[in-house]
């Protein structure tokens, strides 16, 4: 069988330009209405093959990788890690990683994470982590999750091209999502029938109303202005969620749950600074509400990465996806 996985040399990693600034040109393209469910589910993701552009100091049973794939026509930088061994017959199953919000200028494959990664890839799992267009040397502009489909769109080429090399069962594919990534993983599910399952820590998991009016955690400052200009502009042109819910609903993956894919499991810290419980909560009621399975773990007194429950939170992920997929 044809290898979907291609060496390069590492130096190739630093051949491509990328671009962390914001073009006007870029951002007069973006229309809120491109997030749009629909609009996701008629798009194509025919990601590509995984390129291996620099292979890194292995794990205790697995090998690690960083790779690109494509996406829009652009090449996306991630942290591939693979079992040692043969794989079982159809191959290893896979978690798609979705991080959550860095400054992108300071985004590095191999920082931040890679604790998270190590406890599915130790488990016997093949674990992609993608750097969003605009973040490290992906090529791309970074113009944030909310109101433009970019990295939605990465997300999707990532479970594509996991789905094209031959280690992988495509048929055993979860997503693991934080923050932002939580965001990301509940539109995969709801766009894609066949990510099998879903964990997300901390996710920004609440409708565009929510999100909107209930979301009081300070901006963070690296996030310049022209990109959260994007919601003004789509605010002034299709109304607020109040004003014009028909629209708004149409771009939130909680309009779609009873499209879910696979059963969730969701965490999150009471003391959170940055994600409202709320969110969480309001999202375990919708997917009960529609009969959808889900777990609820919320840990009193942690904070946005779970730092007092981490290994505790990370346990019960990897036992999760190994009933799972």
């Amino acid at each position: 069988m044809k290898r979907a996985l291609v060496l390069l040399p590492p130096l190739l990693a630093l051949a491509a330009p990328t671009a962390h600034a914001q073009s006007a040109a870029a951002l007069a393209r973006v229309d809120a209405a491109q997030m749009s469910i629909p609009a996701a589910r008629q798009k194509a993701y025919p990601g590509s093959a995984l390129t291996v552009r620099q292979a890194l100091r292995a794990g205790s049973n697995y090998k690690r990788y960083v790779v690109s794939y494509l996406s829009d026509g652009l090449r996306i930088n991630a942290l591939l890690t693979v079992p040692n061994g043969t794989p079982p017959a159809g191959g290893w199953p896979a978690v798609v990683f979705n991080h959550g919000y860095i400054p992108p200028n300071v985004y590095r494959t191999t920082e931040r994470y890679v604790a998270y990664q190590d406890a599915f890839a130790r488990a016997g799992f093949v674990t992609l982590k993608s750097d969003y267009r605009g973040h490290g040397s992906s090529q791309g502009e970074a113009l944030g999750g909310y109101y433009s489909p970019g990295y939605t769109t990465d997300v999707m080429n990532a479970l594509a091209s996991l789905k094209k090399d031959p280690r992988v069962n495509p048929g055993r594919i979860g997503m693991w999502g934080h923050s932002m990534g939580g965001f990301l993983t509940l539109r995969a599910m709801v766009i894609d029938r066949s990510i099998k399952a879903g964990v997300i820590w901390a996710g920004v998991v609440g409708d565009y109303d929510q999100i909107m009016n209930e979301w009081n955690s300070p901006v963070p400052a690296s996030i310049p202005r022209r990109v959260l200009e994007l919601r003004e502009k789509a605010v002034a042109k299709y109304g607020t969620p109040k004003a014009n819910p028909a629209f708004w609903n149409t771009l939130s993956a909680n309009s779609y749950l009873r499209d879910l894919s696979g059963p969730l499991q969701l965490h999150i810290g009471t003391t959170d600074e940055d994600v409202p419980v709320a969110f969480h909560t309001s999202l375990v009621g919708q997917l009960r509400s529609v009969g959808k399975p889900v777990q609820s773990y919320v840990y009193p007194g942690d904070n946005h990465d779970l730092t007092r429950n981490l290994y505790t939170a990370l346990a019960r992920s990897v036992a999760f996806f190994k009933e799972r997929l």
